[in-house]
């Protein structure tokens, strides 16, 4: 989508290059300006929202303290087990 704002400034500054009012040249060089704005905006939006993590993934605050939990515990078992006297 954000290829057509590109495609959109092109053609206004093409028709401020040819035109030979002085009003119609103002306005087609703002537009074109705004498109390229909205033509680089969107590009930006477009690659950094491929890169962005993806909010499913996260972890929340209650599931990461239950994960720690977990860790622990089997962290203290392993420190019970390597404890204990090799059975005979």
């Amino acid at each position: 989508m954000h290829w057509l704002y590109l495609l959109l400034a092109i053609g206004s500054l093409g028709v401020a290059l040819r035109t030979s009012s002085l009003a119609l040249l103002v306005v087609c060089l703002l537009a074109s300006l705004g498109l390229f704005l909205a033509w680089i905006v969107g590009w930006y939006a477009a690659r950094v929202g491929d890169t962005s993590r993806d909010e499913s993934q996260m972890i929340d605050p209650t599931e990461l303290r239950r994960l720690r939990q977990l860790a622990e515990a089997r962290k203290a078992d392993a420190n019970r087990s390597s404890m204990e006297p090799p059975a005979a």
